[in-house]
């Protein structure tokens, strides 16, 4: 019989079924034992009676231990009472593995403890639940992105020169030659929209940043979206679109995990499109009315971030930076050459940014002259100046970070908790 998934069991009562998995926990009453069962989609309470299953099987299954492997098979019934609201009643049970004493058990364990042995907490029902939904989030970022005609087009992990200048790179030596983890894909993407219209990459990026926050990881993953033909306003809305559709897909198919995370839902629910829209002065005022010290020219660290987004109930783009302290592409207003046509999405709750993004010099001199300014070799982007050689566009584009937003739609406090395994300063184990 082919097993079918736990988060399946609505579409098998009344069936026998086969469910394949590991054991979460086990409570017994004279001759019944209560198997909580977990198989990657969800948990499941399994019934044991001995009369039905005999002596010998059910002294095995009473000395099961925490993690140990097991096909189970039975009748599935409606319980509203049980985990998952369903459960099995246990025709036969086979042993595929008895588990030694297994490290985490079901009492508080300190961070340290928890970080050293990631490999076995992703097993737990809060961080799984975290990964599917992180899953969810993947594929509706995919499916955006699909359902409107962009070309996914992975852009290389391993470059010749920085993206955003030469700090917080990962050097390494590629074959005698001085090469980088990639920070950005977003020069490649570019060139990948000059060729394609629309396009899209998403993957690992890394910043050699020595911050020790919630908000950090060394290596996390973007989607980064690049269009031909897009201003500054074309860009905003694109994005705003983009998280509305990954709310809403979160919410119509995640809603047991994020009741597993305690997660208000209600907050999401009630975030709708458009966004409000601030520029970076008004930003500044708005910090300077809450008795923040600020001075304009600088940039926003995470305590200012949370003080403009707790002004709103969904996120807000925050625009037109001060030039001095963006990227050498980014475009300057024409209005006001002080400051760039660039924005950051601030999400609610203190989450911070979790997308950056703007419109892209298009002429020539001009980023010839910021690339001087900015003190970068102009050799290594000579096939970047080409983009503006030949065809130039105005063109936009943005980068959202994965962790950050699963971390604001989970609700969670630490971005460790975000991905499989973090990395994070001084922190590469397992």
């Amino acid at each position: 019989m082919e097993a079918v998934l736990i988060k399946k069991m609505s579409q098998h009562v009344g069936q026998q079924v086969t469910v394949q998995g590991w054991v979460y926990n086990q409570r017994s009453s004279g001759k019944i034992i209560f198997l909580i069962i977990r198989d990657g989609s969800g948990l499941m309470q399994a019934v044991v009676v001995k009369q039905e299953i005999g002596e010998e099987l059910f002294k095995k299954i009473r000395s099961l231990t925490q993690e140990s492997s097991v096909r189970v098979k039975g009748l599935v019934r409606e319980e509203p009472r049980s985990v998952g609201g369903y459960e099995m009643n246990v025709t036969s049970l086979e042993i595929v593995g008895v588990a030694e004493d297994y490290p985490i058990t079901h009492k508080e364990h300190g961070v340290d403890f928890l970080a050293e042995h990631r490999h076995l907490w992703i097993r737990t029902p809060r961080q799984a639940a975290i990964l599917r939904i992180r899953s969810e989030i993947e594929h509706a970022l995919r499916n955006f992105f699909y359902e409107r005609d962009f070309i996914l087009a992975d852009a290389p992990i391993i470059t010749p020169a920085a993206c955003e200048g030469t700090t917080n790179l990962f050097e390494l030596d590629y074959h005698g030659e001085k090469g980088y983890l990639s920070q950005s894909g977003q020069l490649y993407n570019e060139a990948n929209a000059m060729a394609l219209g629309r396009i899209y990459c998403f993957g690992p990026t890394f910043r050699a940043e020595r911050s020790k926050t919630r908000r950090h990881l060394l290596e996390f993953w973007m989607i980064e979206a690049e269009m031909a033909y897009y201003d500054i306003d074309d860009n905003m809305k694109l994005q705003e679109e983009m998280i509305g559709y990954v709310i809403q897909r979160v919410l119509d198919k995640c809603l047991s995990e994020l009741k597993t995370l305690e997660r208000d839902v209600e907050k999401l629910k009630a975030i709708k499109l458009p966004f409000p829209r601030i520029s970076y002065t008004e930003a500044v005022e708005i910090l300077k009315q809450a008795g923040e010290e600020f001075t304009w020219g600088d940039d926003f660290g995470a305590p200012h971030e949370t003080i403009i987004s707790s002004h709103f109930n969904a996120p807000v783009f925050v625009h037109r930076y001060p030039t001095a302290i963006k990227a050498f592409y980014m475009k300057p207003d024409p209005d006001n050459p002080e400051v760039v046509l660039g924005a950051d999405l601030l999400a609610p709750e203190g989450y911070g940014e979790i997308i950056g993004g703007g419109q892209r010099i298009d002429d020539l001199t001009l980023l010839k002259q910021r690339i001087a300014e900015h003190k970068l070799p102009e050799e290594a982007f000579a096939w970047y100046l080409d983009l503006r050689r030949f065809g130039t566009v105005p063109h936009s584009g943005f980068g959202l970070g994965l962790e950050r937003t699963v971390a604001w739609l989970c609700g969670l406090e630490h971005i460790r908790e975000t991905i499989p395994f973090p990395r994070m300063l001084h922190k590469m184990y397992p």
